[in-house]
């Protein structure tokens, strides 16, 4: 019998990656020594041509997913489609950089075997590492504990590990309570299960002891190489957000108390400084660019104010302004504050161009200018959305200890938000970005903004 992968999510994200850069390797160096004319030319174009492939395949890669692992990222139209994009644009890239940069010619045949020979392998590739995950078992099997305290949400908490919208190749086997002796397998039951699990998820409160035959048999297991991870651990490696609703309160607390012990170091608020000095430049020339554009466009389109601001909480639970392009109708609000939400009929035609190109945002340099918000950070919202979402939530204010942002991770992660259920599950993965700030999920927050701009998501 086969021995079930412990494969865990990077790991598989990383052979994927391993494929393409063998892949991607070949062809350049096929491009660079045999569809290029061979007549003598200088090394940089060599490394140039080599640099500017890698580069351009792998940030395509990123920006467009195809590297996910959800439940949608099956081989289907989808992932061919986002193949072909990704290659037939590298190999747009190169070709023009060695006839624009170093006025270089090619060997037609070859050429076309560059052509069409990449894309094939690419997608040859992922369909041999799907075919190879379908008979090589990559799950694997979970023995749950929980309490009386996480009862009531038993079933939801089974489905987030066995996947919630994403495959996280976890399926729980047996779900015990530990509060419930009836829930008990029997010692010598409990061994022989041990033995076919390969992880031990934990919800219960950390402090609560447990049965002794049944710490014997996790401890046991932790030493035989098992995985023993708590709940929270476990969501939050596999969601990247840190759990606060349904799951088990003090697990939970536990983990939004650890976001006052976080470090901030130098490195990052030199980066954190410099990233938001260079957006403002660039930004706030795409805004003094686009405002007479705008300004002409809603004369005629979209009569009213060209621009509208709002009070929205900042750090601290300080109040500011924030600016934005008027996108809905001017007595949009006369019934109550309300959440935007897709097909909102206060939108206005030209207001939902400005939104699916997120153009009407652009006026919020003001605010980051006036030093009220950062490029990167939760999303501010009003005060009277933020008193209610405190009612549901204690830890709603927590996402008030750092400044907030035009972009963030819940705005990369979760869809548009259009009700207060939605604000809760956004702020687990805001909690999870003051826990977990650093260079790296900057820039992946960034690189996603720049797809969800690219594609229109989102209102």
């Amino acid at each position: 019998m086969l021995k079930r992968s412990k494969l865990n999510i990077p790991e598989r994200k990383l052979i994927l990656f391993f494929g393409d850069l063998i892949i991607i390797s070949f062809g350049l160096f096929f491009f660079i020594n045999s569809v290029i004319d061979s007549r003598p030319r200088p090394e940089i174009a060599n490394i140039v041509l080599t640099f500017t492939g890698f580069f351009t395949y792998f940030f395509l890669a990123y920006v467009l997913n195809f590297y996910y692992l959800g439940k949608e990222s099956r081989y289907s139209v989808g992932l061919i489609m986002k193949g072909l994009v990704v290659t037939v644009l590298f190999i747009f890239v190169e070709i023009l950089s060695a006839v624009i940069l170093f006025d270089l010619s090619f060997w037609r045949v070859n050429l076309l075997i560059f052509l069409f020979g990449l894309p094939f392998a690419i997608l040859l590739w992922r369909r041999i590492f799907t075919y190879i995950f379908k008979f090589i078992s990559t799950t694997k099997h979970v023995l749950y504990f929980y309490n009386d305290q996480s009862k009531e949400n038993k079933e939801k908490e089974i489905e987030v590990v066995n996947g919630l919208g994403i495959h996280t190749f976890y399926e729980v086997q047996e779900a015990m309570n530990i509060d419930d002796p009836k829930s008990f397998l029997s010692e010598k039951e409990l061994r022989k299960l041990s033995k076919k699990v390969d992880s031990w998820i934990i919800n219960i409160d950390t402090q609560q002891p447990m049965p002794k035959f049944i710490e014997k048999a996790m401890l046991n297991s932790l030493v035989k190489g098992k995985e023993v991870i708590t709940f929270s651990s476990f969501y939050e490696n596999i969601y990247e957000a840190i759990p606060i609703v349904s799951y088990n309160p003090n697990d939970s607390c536990a983990e939004i108390l650890q976001l006052q012990h976080t470090r901030v170091r130098y490195l990052y608020k030199i980066f954190n400084f410099t990233v938001n000095f260079l957006l403002c430049l660039f930004v706030g020339l795409v805004f003094a660019l686009v405002t007479p554009f705008v300004f002409l466009l809603n004369f005629f389109f979209n009569r009213g104010p060209l621009f509208y601001t709002q009070k929205r909480v900042g750090r601290f639970g300080k109040e500011f302004k924030v600016y934005k392009f008027r996108s809905m109708v001017v007595d949009a609000e006369k019934s109550g504050a309300k959440m935007a939400k897709k097909n909102d009929a206060r939108i206005t035609p030209f207001g939902k161009i400005l939104r699916m190109f997120r153009v009407d945002e652009l006026p919020q340099i003001m605010s980051v200018i006036n030093g009220d918000m950062l490029f990167i950070g939760p999303r501010p919202e009003r005060k009277v959305f933020v008193r209610k979402l405190n009612e549901i939530t204690p830890y709603y204010n927590i996402r008030h200890l750092v400044k907030p942002g035009v972009t963030g991770w819940a705005q990369v992660k979760y869809r548009y938000g259009e009700n207060l259920e939605d604000s809760i599950q956004k702020l687990e993965y805001d909690l999870y970005y003051i826990k977990n700030r650093t260079i790296t999920l900057d820039l992946r927050i960034i690189f996603k903004t720049f797809t969800t701009i690219l594609f229109s998501r989102g209102i």
